[in-house]
């Protein structure tokens, strides 16, 4: 399966925010309510101005998406209906056309994430006990290792 990835349009921030609230459901389980509410009202706000990588399918819809700044990918959300599709793959293959030293963190406690940056030749170079605002989920610190 080969998928285009092209850049975000602004006009589809609602379109992306929905990718991620579908996909974080699927994956991010350990959330607390209200954390998970008020990421998602950060994350739908920053979206439309943000400078994404997009995997769309044959009919230029999104289906997933990147943010990648130098050399560390910020965010890859994948939409749980195209997940093991090699969505997620064909995207870290662009990151890494750009940065081949690629970093990432995942939350640690989303096991699904954390095996596939494995199987996509991630290692663990550190761990931090709270997540980039503060809030009680562990992060772990990849680096590409392949």
């Amino acid at each position: 399966m080969s998928i285009p990835i092209r850049r975000a349009r602004r006009d589809e921030g609602e379109a992306l925010g929905d990718i991620w609230c579908r996909s974080v459901d699927a994956t991010h389980t350990f959330l607390q309510p209200a954390d998970r509410i008020e990421i998602e009202k950060q994350v739908r706000t920053f979206l439309p101005d943000a400078p994404l990588w997009v995997a769309v399918t044959s009919d230029d819809a999104p289906v997933a998406f990147m943010l990648l700044s130098g050399a560390h990918m910020h965010a890859l959300f994948v939409d749980p209906d195209f997940r093991g599709k090699g969505v997620g793959r064909m995207l870290i293959a662009h990151a890494l056309s750009y940065a081949p030293e690629l970093t990432t963190d995942v939350n640690e406690q989303n096991t699904q994430a954390v095996v596939f940056y494995e199987k996509m030749g991630f290692s663990v170079t550190g761990r931090s006990e709270r997540d980039s605002e503060g809030r009680p989920y562990p992060l772990l610190h990849l680096r590409y290792q392949r």
